[in-house]
């Protein structure tokens, strides 16, 4: 029997709209994941314009699930990860999108950097942010481990590089609120990681990174996986522009 990671401290917080089947698939594979191999507090909020009820009766019982009605096409996710936050108890948490799949190795190492107090915020992955394609997302879903993924590297896509700052980070409950939670001039997909990362690091946060890499399970990208238009993608990118030269000036 595999010993499972114990961080009953920590909250992970999923937030998730169901726009696809392989957004489905991908949220019931990453949450059998990270329930299978870690003790902790799982928040999934699922916001859309109508419950299906699929995933309360999909989702086990380690997961705490709701449901919010949201008729807005596009998912205003700082706001909703905000209120999430409001809600974590415990004194770590992580923010989680729902495609991703970390080692657990990496994991346990973010931690540790956390409850030893030598970082505020910590990313459990480094430099490589790979798309798994569809066709090993498939064999993860048949498989249901990370090694599969770690032996398939090679053939993978990096992503948001030089510098991937997205996909999941960890953090003390206390920092995050000090540094101001999401900033919710960013609406809907792209540039709020940026501003995060760029923010933290203005006020001093001590943020660092674990070597090794995040695998983002391939899907097809609806409205709320790309910029919805192109003065809205304009805005974000001065908005993280202005945030990055806060950091060189200062």
């Amino acid at each position: 029997m595999i010993q499972k990671l114990n961080i009953n401290d920590f909250t992970i917080l999923i937030l998730i709209r169901l726009d696809s089947i392989h957004r489905l698939e991908n949220i019931l594979a990453v949450s059998e994941y990270l329930t299978s191999n870690i003790e902790a507090d799982f928040m999934v909020l699922e916001s859309s314009s109508y419950d299906n009820g699929l995933l309360k009766k999909l989702f086990n019982k380690k997961i705490r699930y709701s449901f919010q009605e949201d008729n807005d096409p596009i998912l205003y996710r700082t706001k909703l990860l905000n209120q999430m936050a409001s809600q974590v108890e415990t004194p770590y948490f992580a923010c989680w999108d729902a495609d991703v799949i970390i080692p657990i190795g990496q994991i346990a190492k973010a931690v540790e950097l956390l409850r030893n107090n030598m970082t505020d915020f910590v990313y459990p992955y480094e430099e490589l942010f790979l798309d798994t394609s569809l066709i090993l997302r498939k064999l993860f879903l048949i498989e249901k481990t990370s090694l599969v993924l770690e032996k398939n590297i090679k053939k993978m896509a990096a992503m948001y590089l030089p510098n991937p700052l997205g996909g999941v980070f960890l953090a003390r409950l206390d920092k995050y609120k000090e540094a101001g939670l999401e900033n919710e001039n960013f609406y809907g997909w792209g540039m709020e990681d940026g501003d995060r990362y760029y923010r933290w690091i203005n006020m001093g946060y001590r943020v660092n990174r674990i070597h090794g890499p995040l695998f983002h399970l391939s899907h097809v990208r609806g409205i709320n996986s790309q910029y919805h238009n192109e003065d809205q993608k304009f805005i974000k990118e001065k908005m993280v522009l202005n945030v990055k030269r806060n950091k060189e000036n200062g």
